[in-house]
């Protein structure tokens, strides 16, 4: 299988199978498929994984299998979101991610999920107690917002993180909530009451632009969209349309 990541900010996946290859990606991915790709929706990993991925992780049930049925058959897959689409060989290894990061994987790859071992990680950690757990044999893509920092932590070194930047760890990585501390930093600081410890050795992708942060950003600027002015004459615009409907 071939492969090419074309674009800066909203990326796509363009990929070349041979006849007998097959691709497995969350279900709404694809851009584009070619005719020589057979498409089907499967429930990867059976039943139960099905159930747990849609509900506990909020995945969706069935992922969408391409199966390359003619020599070099051309297809695509597109990021949902601003930002980068990046490849994880995996060895045998596991990896851990966040919950909506998985974008497709081909070879022998095993995506369940894994609840964070301590109650104040699953409790405070943004993303809930679920963490998406993909081993295997092959080559996995994810997909993240804004760009991407990689860090390889030694054995015994920290990094505190605001806890929706995390995109993948390798499963060595120990990972924990710990509270910002001070009175004025968790009322004033604007960075959340928590923040996620990562304590190594292991690898490490942070994503500069989660998706929930810009969602809360959309979500301020529409709540706030009245109340702004463009200069004065807006401003009185604004009370004047108030007073006559009656606001």
């Amino acid at each position: 299988m071939e492969y090419k990541i074309v674009g800066d900010v909203m990326q796509a996946l363009q990929m070349e199978l041979q006849q007998g290859e097959e691709v497995y990606a969350e279900a709404g991915a694809m851009l584009y498929i070619g005719a020589g790709i057979d498409l089907q929706a499967k429930m990867q990993g059976g039943f139960m994984k099905g159930l747990m991925r849609k509900f506990l992780a909020g995945e969706s049930l069935f992922m969408s299998c391409f199966r390359g049925i003619a020599p070099k058959a051309k297809m695509a897959l597109a990021n949902p979101i601003a930002g980068k689409i990046f490849p994880i060989e995996l060895n045998g290894n596991t990896i851990l991610a966040e919950r909506n990061a998985f974008l497709c994987a081909v070879g022998n790859i095993d995506l369940s999920i894994a609840f964070t071992k301590k109650f104040g990680a699953g409790l405070f950690g943004g993303e809930g107690f679920i963490l998406q757990k993909i081993t295997g044999q092959g080559l996995v893509f994810l997909h993240a917002g804004g760009n991407m920092l990689e860090f390889n932590l030694a054995p015994g070194e920290h990094l505190r993180v605001d806890t929706g930047c995390i995109v993948s760890m390798a499963e060595s990585v120990k990972y924990d909530i710990q509270f910002v501390g001070g009175f004025k930093n968790a009322l004033f600081g604007g960075e959340g009451l928590f923040y996620a410890t990562l304590t190594g050795p292991g690898h490490v992708t942070l994503q500069t632009l989660p998706f929930s942060r810009l969602a809360n950003r959309i979500a301020a600027a529409i709540g706030g969209g009245r109340g702004e002015s463009k200069g004065l004459g807006g401003l009185a615009g604004g009370i004047i349309g108030d007073l006559v409907s009656g606001d």
